[in-house]
This record gives C-alpha cells, structure tokens and sequence, in this order.
C-alpha cells in the first residue's frame, strides 16, 4: 500500500486524488493533509480519511510544511495552488519524497533551486499537468533523446476572436471552458493561454529540452494531450478524455497502470483530430510567459505574481479581460532581472511583484 501526504486537498485536484483514493483503498492510504485554510470540507477529509497530520498553511505554516516531510510518506502529491505550492515542494524534497507535482508554480517560479536540488537528493518529481504527464508517458517513463516537445493547448474559448470583443469579455464568458472543468484561476489563465505558456517553462525545466525544441499547438478537441518527436522524425503521443483523472492517477499508481472509471475514446466511431499552429501575435499573454521563461531568473516568479493579482482583479471585475496582459506586461518590464539564489529572494520577488500590480491596475 502507497502512503501518500496530499498537499491542496480541498482543491479541484486535491479532491480528485483524494477520489482515487476512495475507489482503491487497497492501492492506497492517506497519512497526511495540507489545506490553504481551516474549512467544512478539510474538517470532513480528516475525519475520512484519518491521517496522522492534518494542517492549514494560514493557521499553522510550520506543520503545514510538515505534511510535505512526512515520515512514513511514501510520496507527497502537491496540488495546492499558487506560489505557497513552492514551499512544500522544497520541502519534500529536502525530506526525499518522491513529488507528485499538480503546482506548476513551483516549476515556473522556482525550477532554478527545485531541479538542482531534486538531482541532488535523487528525488523524483512527477509531472501531473496533463501535457506534461502525457510526455513523461510518450518518453516511457524517462528522459530520451528527442528532436521536438509538442504540446498541445485547446485555444480556450476565445480563439478567433477580435480585438474589440476581447475588449467586451466577462469573467462568465472566460470561466466557460470548452473542454476542461477546472479552478478559476487556471480556467482564466487557460482562456489567456498564459497558462500554456508557463506550460512551456514546465517542459524546458522537467525534461531538459530546449526552448527552441518545444512547440505549442492548438488541438482544439483536447484528446491529444501533448506529442514527443524523436530524431528519427516519428512521432508519439498521448490521447485520452480530456480529463485530469487519468495523469492523477498515473502519478499516484506509477510504475503500474490501474483500471480507472474514465470514458475510452471509441475507435470504432468517425472523429476527427484538429491541428493549427499557435500564433504568438493572438495570445500575448503566451508570448510574454514564453519570453520569461527564457530569460530565466526571477521574471518567471513575476510573472506568476502579477498574474495571480490581474486574474483575481477580472475576477472580480475591477479590470477587463485584455488589462490582464497590460499588467502583467507592465509588472514585468519594471522588475530588474538577477539570478534566483534562494526561497526567500523569490519570495521578496514575489511580494515586490504583486504590490507593483495593484498600483498597475489602480491607474487603469
């Protein structure tokens, strides 16, 4: 039986692990909970699934990060949200636990400490984005040579759209994701495609590849969930429902595959498979974290700052849909880059980041 310490529990994905759990009580057991804050639904986990530490990283930040060190875990699954997310990370790490990673966050913002430390401990970190997990299966399980990464994006419900309509986009709209149910941050993010483009900084980080070897592409059916080019010029990729079950639990179950409840593509049906390239000029927001990525450094963990504090201001409609890129554009061009040295620098960054994308947004 796999010991699992679940970061994020009360999250969309969170609950999906936790799920899982419930149908394959044999496979595994629950040993530890984090939770942003205290809650009905976090009391009901507890009393559930009994584990041996259960935290909130607002009422209790120490044990919360004890969750993510603890003994007996076999693997911690860290699906909480936003930059908090790098925190336990570290800290699973340092403790030498496999990582489960659904926090993309800690890859975007502090992939330049996390990754070297991972190798040195010999710690490893599974993907859980579906792209990501649908490469680590295309690459069998490891890291192979390959010409090309291809990942693919839906286009969110905008794609086509003008300028002038963007303009005119509520929260209702960006929130209605034609294929994917997730949080709201990430939906918005995804309708933006600065989602994809943190995607991007994922990918260099978690296989190596370079960024001019990593392609993104609108699959606008999300059966395809990424794609691995080899250098023989042949191609291997990755299709399922577009659900997050199946890379759930795959990071959860690895090296074994179990019987999940989820719909199979029918083969023996017509559809089709849709494939256009990505413009960069229709997805700014894409370019602008494909660009970061690049640079390396701390304007990645500003970028994830400002857009923590755009989506949240559209959210709750005190900015339009398109000032999402003017302020994290603008947070961007005024944070002087250096090198990322350590936690606490990245979370000075992170602080200096979102107080310059208040003020951004209380001058628009």
């Amino acid at each position: 039986m796999k010991k699992v310490a679940l970061i994020g529990s009360c999250g969309s994905i969170g609950l999906q692990v936790l799920e899982i759990v419930r149908r394959h009580p044999e496979e595994f057991e629950i040993v530890g909970l984090a939770t942003r804050s205290e809650n009905l639904i976090f009391e009901s986990q507890i009393a559930e699934f009994r584990p041996k530490l259960a935290a909130a990283f607002v009422t209790d930040r120490y044990r919360a990060m004890e969750v993510a060190a603890l003994s007996g875990a076999d693997i911690v699954f860290n699906a909480a949200s936003g930059f908090e997310g790098l925190e336990y990370s570290l800290t699973a790490v340092k403790a030498g636990k496999t990582l489960a990673l659904a926090n993309k966050e800690s890859i975007v913002c502090g992939g330049e400490i996390l990754l070297p430390l991972a190798r040195k401990r010999g710690v490893q970190i599974i993907p859980v984005d579906s792209e990501h997990s649908a490469i680590w299966q295309c690459l069998d399980f490891g890291q192979k040579p390959v010409r090309r990464l291809i990942i693919t994006a839906s286009g969110g419900p905008f794609r086509g759209c003008t300028r002038d309509k963007l303009d005119r986009v509520t929260p209702e709209d960006a929130l209605r994701h034609p294929t994917w149910n997730m949080g709201k941050k990430i939906t918005v993010d995804s309708a933006t495609l600065m989602n994809k483009g943190f995607e991007i900084i994922e990918a260099h980080g978690l296989f190596g590849v370079p960024y001019e070897n990593i392609d993104a592409v609108i699959q606008p059916q999300s059966v395809v969930h990424s794609l691995v080019e080899y250098t023989d010029g042949s191609t291997v990729a990755q299709l399922s429902f577009p659900t997050m079950q199946v890379p759930i639990q795959l990071a959860l179950s690895y090296p074994s595959r179990l019987d999940l409840a989820v719909t199979p593509l029918d083969y023996t049906k017509p559809f089709s498979l849709e494939f256009q390239p990505l413009v960069k000029e229709d997805y700014p927001c894409y370019a602008l974290a494909v660009e970061c990525g690049q640079a390396g450094g701390i304007l990645p963990c500003a970028l994830n700052a400002a857009d923590e504090v755009a989506v949240s201001a559209f959210l709750e409609g005190r900015i339009a849909f398109t000032d999402i890129f003017r302020v994290t554009e603008g947070v961007v061009s005024k944070t002087r880059q250096t090198g990322v040295r350590s936690f606490s620098q990245l979370e000075e960054a992170d602080v200096i980041a979102r107080t310059l994308a208040k003020k951004i947004i209380d001058g628009l």
